[in-house]
């Protein structure tokens, strides 16, 4: 059994190695004399950079190290996401701080010859960003990525090695839970989270301690806690990184959530397409009961309580909270009517508590460091912070954390590092298929739950995709709506028929064949799906297409009225033109076009049969001349 003497013992142990990762430069003796090693070398290992090849990385920089003789005095530390998904594989050197992008296994033999041998950092192999004019390191705090940033559930993302629990404990972690059973009344946990002010982050952002507080008034002798890491929403990612990168945060939440319901039992739904997150949070929910932190008895408090693993499908609309517990029950994941809502009849038919993985990444610190502080962050109804997958046509896709009332200007042009190739902002479609397109003209609005939902938009997981001037916003409205006819459960007929009828209207205006009504019937359809659908999947398929007619209805009226469409996106509405001004006859165009649409002999100028086209675009891509154009 784990006592709170010894969970301090162990975090006395680590807490000067896992320091230094977030003090630069200053500490590299100090390492060296507590923990043995003169250098850590942190190498992400989350999804995004294990696709880009971290884990080649990994492997020439051990063997690197081991023909330099050099594995006793560097340690190598596969961490979670450290946020700037696009210059993956990243890999960073303490005490230095040394921010290393893109990393290859060629640039590894120089890093670790140069830099962990001879004591020089290979400064053009950095992160630019990070490097003075006069070489000398500039802190990633302090770059216009991180700068703004406030990281509380991204807290020990990219500091810890998430498959060992004593540097979570490091940390300060369990300390809640410890703080928890041995020293605090339920209800104190939940007036301490309603003091705080945290909504759920998951989507429709209900207070928390209120959701804790009606589970736990529940008449049963039988409850549960559940974590919903189904996160299914295109581009988003941000749960699967917390998973990833600090999966104790959310044992350690759900078990304070168990404590104050008075359930005994948790399970975290996760789909199956995530395959390190549910590996990290296996070997997790494993360390926690080899320690005693999950289990019988946990501080010596008498609380017992336990976490299993369900795998879901992949299937979107498990997101919505009674499908999710139909599918842990083992039965197809379909929603079920509310009331009652699981506070009162949920899992099992038993009283249960869901929050998302970013809700429960919040909730240990709140109780380490007090309602105050989290509330101090944010802006008067949305407190604390949101994690965001920045997304698009964006030149730092990655994840970020920032204070609630941030504007969407400062995460697209500061933190995002703006619109690449010169392209100018044209929408952020957030919330994912549930929500809608801020424009351009809100750029300066403050994000937070009211302000989105206001502009007829809304905060969802955390999803944010960033849209350029070349963007069709009709076209954005029906890849939304394709995608939520194929994740429709098909149990209520609004969202069956409705989705389906919707998607039949934007492929006919996409398509040349809109007519003017169209506009009208769509309005009245997704007004009629907001008002009977069954669960939010249904009521809320309607948001994308409704916040681009509100916004960019031109676009609209040019696919009907004018049979163009404004970005060239639509193919249908498409055709190629050869400038004779322009073009020299060279024939390229003509050979690579795949369907021999394209006429013309050497020195003459060439035509385009458009009946054959098929709009592949390969001879704007060929001809060096620009000669041909899209009209």
């Amino acid at each position: 059994m784990m006592t709170v003497e010894e969970l301090n013992r162990i975090k006395a142990a680590k807490e000067e190695l896992v320091m230094v990762r977030t003090v630069i430069r200053e500490q590299g003796e100090l390492l060296a004399q507590k923990t043995g090693y003169r250098k850590q070398v942190l190498v992400c290992g989350g999804t995004g950079c294990t696709s880009s090849g971290s884990q080649k990385v990994i492997q020439a920089l051990e063997k690197a190290l081991k023909a330099h003789e050099l594995e006793k005095e560097i340690l190598v530390v596969k961490t979670g996401c450290f946020g700037l998904c696009a210059l993956g594989p990243i890999m960073i050197v303490y005490p230095e701080g040394a921010f290393y992008s893109q990393a290859t296994p060629e640039g590894v033999a120089r890093i670790v010859e140069e830099h962990l041998k001879n004591g020089n950092v290979v400064t053009d192999l950095l992160y630019q960003e990070t490097v003075h004019e006069d070489g000398s390191i500039i802190s990633l705090s302090e770059t216009k990525f991180y700068k703004k940033q406030l990281r509380v559930a991204l807290r020990n993302c990219g500091v810890i090695d998430p498959e060992n629990v004593e540097e979570y404990i490091a940390r300060d972690g369990y300390q809640a839970l410890a703080k928890v059973v041995t020293s605090m009344e339920p209800d104190d946990v939940i007036n301490e989270l309603n003091s705080s002010g945290l909504r759920g982050r998951g989507g429709g952002g209900f207070p928390t301690g209120k959701k804790w507080a009606f589970a736990k008034a529940s008449e049963s002798e039988i409850k549960y806690v559940c974590c919903n890491a189904d996160e299914g929403d295109p581009g988003a990612f941000m749960d699967r990184s917390i998973l990833e990168g600090d999966p104790h945060s959310v044992i350690e939440a759900m078990a304070i959530a168990g404590y104050t319901i008075g359930a005994s039992q948790g399970y975290v739904y996760i789909r199956a397409e995530y395959p390190i997150a549910v590996k990290r949070l296996q070997i997790a929910i494993d360390q926690a009961r080899d320690y005693g932190l999950l289990g019988e008895d946990i501080f010596g408090s008498g609380f017992c309580f336990d976490i299993e693993i369900r795998l879901g499908a992949g299937a979107f609309v498990c997101g919505e909270e009674t499908a999710l517990m139909t599918s842990i029950e083992g039965h197809r994941g379909e929603p079920r009517p509310r009331p009652p809502f699981p506070a009162v009849k949920g899992l099992f038919g038993k009283p249960t508590v869901l929050n998302n993985v970013e809700t429960y990444a919040n909730i240990a610190q709140i109780i380490l460091k007090g309602a105050d502080w989290f509330s101090s962050m944010g802006t008067a109804t949305s407190k604390g912070t949101k994690v965001f997958a920045l997304g698009g046509k964006i030149t730092n896709v990655g994840l970020v954390e920032i204070p609630m009332g941030t504007t969407l200007r400062e995460i697209v042009e500061e933190i995002g590092g703006g619109i690449p190739n010169g392209k100018k902002f044209k929408a952020a479609q957030t919330g994912g298929p549930s929500g809608g397109c801020i424009p351009a003209c809100h750029i300066d609005t403050p994000i937070d739950y009211d302000n989105l939902i206001a502009l007829g938009s809304m905060m969802g997981s955390g999803g944010m995709i960033i849209l350029d001037e070349d963007t069709c916003m009709v076209d954005i409205s029906k890849f939304y709506l394709e995608f939520t006819v194929d994740e429709s459960c098909g149990k209520c007929t609004p969202c069956r028929i409705g989705t389906r009828r919707l998607l039949q209207f934007l492929e006919k205006i996409t398509s040349g064949k809109g007519e003017m009504e169209d506009i009208e019937k769509i309005e009245e359809l997704a007004l009629h799906m907001k008002s009977s659908s069954l669960c939010a999947l249904g009521q809320s398929a309607p948001n994308p297409v409704l916040s681009t007619m509100k916004y960019f209805r031109d676009e609209y009226i040019a696919h009907i009225k004018d049979k163009t469409c404004p970005s060239g996106v639509c193919k249908s509405l498409l055709s190629y033109e050869i400038n004779p001004e322009l073009c020299k006859g060279c024939t390229k165009c003509a050979r690579n076009c795949p369907v021999g649409a394209i006429s013309g002999t050497v020195k003459q100028v060439h035509t385009i049969d458009k009946e054959k086209c098929i709009k592949c675009g390969l001879c704007v891509k060929n001809c060096k001349f620009g000669a041909i154009f899209k009209k």
